[in-house]
């Protein structure tokens, strides 16, 4: 079963990463002060993740925590 938005906004807020004013519609910005760049993701709180967003959430949270 594939993960929810609200995990990944979830696990990204307890690694550091503050929301940011600048998305559109139901998408979201997210920055870390120690990284270049943002993660953005699109969706509303309740729909399934996409294979891609795992993916970009996992490498920014690792990232972060080097």
């Amino acid at each position: 079963m594939p993960r929810k938005i609200r995990q990944f906004v979830a696990d990204l807020e307890q690694a550091g990463f503050v929301l940011v004013p600048g998305g559109k519609g139901s998408h979201r910005k997210f920055r870390h002060p120690k990284l270049p760049g943002s993660v953005i993701l699109g969706g509303q709180s309740g729909d399934d993740a996409h294979h891609y967003q795992e993916k970009q959430v996992r490498n920014a949270i690792n990232k972060a925590s080097q």
